[in-house]
């Protein structure tokens, strides 16, 4: 009598599960808005995606994805058949970051105060780290620890709706702190020299002497990258 077939495979297969490639249209987009935060595609810039598509390795189609999505956040202007113009940072758009930053970052160092153990030794690290970018002359990576370190301060105030607020204006802070080191590097000293100051008021328990130091040192943002000042 024939033995019965065997439902089995004659032999054992198995998959194996790699981790996707990011989209191209992720890696465009990546790409274009680091430059554009860094600098290295500065204000005025047309891009094209022909251009774009080579210097990343994709085709045109992911480019144009990429291109609309960052048109969405304000950073490039698209035109049809020449390419995206990179947007200059605008004095408007200078006065209504500092504004806000003002109205968040005054309240948060007072609600800091007193200032935990974890937030101290959190202020000290980037502090340092921030010393450490500016004597090896990394500008884009001076503006990223100068920028976690308000956002630091704002995340320990306790209130979740405004340290989501503060995150949203990441991209134009990191891109103005870049701007304003270009054009005056003698700031970048000033500007870790104010952070101590923050911090050591911090230290002290002093709410409203730290409010004032974030004050002064906020504010002189909008008259550098004016040029008003030095």
């Amino acid at each position: 009598m024939p033995g019965r077939a065997s439902l089995r495979p004659p032999c054992c297969i198995y998959a194996v599960f790699m981790p996707s490639a990011p989209a191209a249209a992720d890696r465009v987009y990546t790409h274009v808005k680091q430059a554009v935060l860094d600098r290295r595609y500065q204000g005025g810039t047309l891009l094209t995606e022909g251009e774009l598509a080579e210097a990343v390795g994709v085709s045109r189609t992911p480019v144009r994805e990429a291109l609309l999505k960052l048109e969405m956040e304000g950073l490039l202007k698209l035109y049809p058949k020449k390419g995206a113009l990179v947007l200059a940072v605008s004095a408007q758009e200078i006065a209504d970051v500092v504004e806000t930053r003002l109205l968040v970052e005054e309240f948060a160092v007072r609600r800091a105060v007193p200032a935990s153990a974890r937030l101290i030794e959190r202020l000290e690290a980037l502090l340092e780290e921030q010393r450490r970018h500016a004597e090896n002359g990394d500008l884009a990576a001076v503006a990223v620890t100068d920028r976690g370190f308000h956002a630091e301060i704002v995340r320990h105030a306790g209130n979740e709706i405004l340290s989501r607020l503060y995150d949203q204006m990441r991209d134009r802070q990191l891109r103005m702190g870049v701007a304003v080191m270009e054009a005056h590097p003698d700031r970048i000293a000033k500007n870790i020299a104010e952070h101590a100051e923050i911090l050591g008021a911090l230290r002290a328990g002093d709410a409203e002497g730290a409010a004032q130091c974030v004050h002064r040192h906020v504010s002189r943002v909008k008259v550098l990258v004016r040029g008003e000042d030095r």
